[in-house]
């Protein structure tokens, strides 16, 4: 069964070519890890809500724009393999480097977690 990690950021609304460029190199790396898919979304109607929302959770602010992403695995072991090499692959591997590829976002504000799916619904062909 499929396993997802999911996250959601706030992006300088001004950064938003520059986050393109980070997540093509960076998530490149968790294809290369077994990953199925990735997907960075850019948030395009993303509502206040009343008690919480998008926003509120990533404390976004006014110049900043809400990114939803997930990375779909084909199982929690190739997941767990994956984030096991992570940390020598933030050492070692120039898509992670701060200084070759820095994120042009606030992570300390990235919400995220990994989740298994229990109930996926497919288009017929």
């Amino acid at each position: 069964m499929s396993y997802i990690d999911g996250f959601v950021i706030a992006v300088p609304t001004a950064n938003r070519q520059k986050f393109i460029d980070h997540a093509n190199k960076g998530d490149s790396v968790f294809m290369e890890l077994g990953a199925v898919r990735v997907l960075e979304c850019w948030g395009d109607d993303v509502p206040d809500g009343k008690q919480t929302d998008f926003r509120r959770a990533v404390q976004a602010k006014d110049d900043e724009t809400v990114v939803f992403s997930w990375i779909e695995w084909p199982d929690k072991p190739t997941r767990d393999a994956a984030m096991g090499k992570m940390d020598s692959l933030m050492k070692t591997d120039d898509r992670f480097s701060p200084e070759k590829n820095p994120m042009p976002f606030d992570a300390k504000r990235m919400i995220f977690g990994g989740f298994a799916p229990v109930v996926t619904l497919t288009a017929k062909k």
